[in-house]
């Protein structure tokens, strides 16, 4: 497979140009991706702050779809693994292969060195497997064969995963759990939605609908730098400590929130923030980004599954009760 071409330089964008990229990117995705709005906005979060993402929900509800028209109207290269009991790790990461014409050990790359990778049901691959992904997702390297090569910037790891409960899945490690910046659940389509889905395949008279690409990698790396740009004040950095020490302290809870979780929620906070055109976050920011930044990062007491308590509801439970500061906020950036 060809490796993804150097990434141009792209003029810097201010937090208010890189939120009106994003939403018209946004608007794209939406002619082929029917139902909610959140979760398509929460995987655009996730690729602003840099992260990886994980949608988690049941087949057939567009989850495939979703990371793919984030490829095609970003501009990104795209690979696709699909994890199966058999894949192995050198499946992914690539492996050395002998070349008889020059006589050498040539490294083949696998499908992670793209853009973005759509790791496709993560979780019908046995552990080993699924541990192949781990410093690639941490560090954007791959190390074989005794050689540690990079991965192409940006990279994006979208992984679809079925619930656990649904037969022939595997738990996601804990480690690698804690490396997805945020986790998205898509949900049923309503009535209306689902006819208007049904209308739209017929309407187009084709599978899918067709993106057009409206960005590329040089641009998408100035919005995320773009997002480095957003303040967050001392008080609001006290908020996000707040809430990851409640999810410890939580009697539901055995295993709380890593640091990670409060980097996590920070990032998303600025990247809601670009979105809503501002250049400061304020604690609606992070409020709206606590449970998919959260809740897949602690581990609830056994005898919770009894009960039907989901870490969704911990973590909703958690933002009510932890006290938000009174952020006034401030003149609009003019455009």
């Amino acid at each position: 497979m060809t490796s993804p071409q150097p990434v141009p330089d792209h003029p810097a964008l201010t937090p208010r140009q890189a939120g009106e990229r994003a939403a018209a990117v946004l608007d794209e995705i939406r002619r082929a991706v029917i139902g909610a709005a959140e979760p398509q906005t929460l995987v655009m979060l996730g690729i602003l702050a840099g992260g990886h993402v994980l949608i988690e929900d049941l087949p057939g509800l567009g989850k495939t779809l979703l990371a793919r028209s984030f490829a095609t109207t970003l501009g990104l290269d795209f690979s696709r693994v699909q994890f199966t009991p058999d894949l192995l790790p050198s499946d992914v990461t690539g492996a050395p292969f002998y070349d008889r014409r020059s006589a050498d050990m040539v490294f083949r790359p696998g499908p992670v060195f793209t853009h973005l990778l759509l790791a496709d049901e993560i979780n019908r691959t046995p552990p080993k497997t699924q541990a192949a992904l781990l410093e690639a997702m941490a560090e954007s390297q791959v190390s074989v064969d005794g050689s540690t090569r990079p991965l192409p910037d940006p990279f994006v790891v979208v992984a679809t995963a079925n619930p656990i409960e649904y037969e022939g899945t595997y738990s996601l490690p804990e480690a690698q759990l804690d490396r997805f910046l945020l986790r998205v659940r898509m949900g049923y389509l309503t009535a209306s939605q689902e006819a208007g889905m049904l209308r739209a395949r017929v309407d187009r008279a084709a599978p899918e609908a067709v993106l057009r690409t409206l960005s590329g990698p040089g641009e998408v790396l100035a919005m995320r730098a773009a997002v480095e740009d957003v303040e967050v004040d001392d008080d609001l950095l006290d908020y996000v400590v707040a809430l990851v020490a409640a999810t410890r302290d939580h009697p539901h809870v055995q295993v709380g929130a890593s640091p990670r979780g409060g980097l996590a929620l920070v990032q998303l906070a600025r990247a809601r923030a670009v979105l809503d055109l501002r250049d400061y976050a304020t604690p609606e920011d992070v409020k709206s980004v606590t449970v998919p930044a959260l809740a897949h990062r602690v581990t609830l007491k056994p005898e919770l599954w009894v009960r039907q308590i989901e870490a969704d509801d911990v973590i909703r439970e958690v933002v009510r009760a932890v006290p938000a500061p009174q952020t006034l906020p401030r003149t609009p950036v003019a455009p």
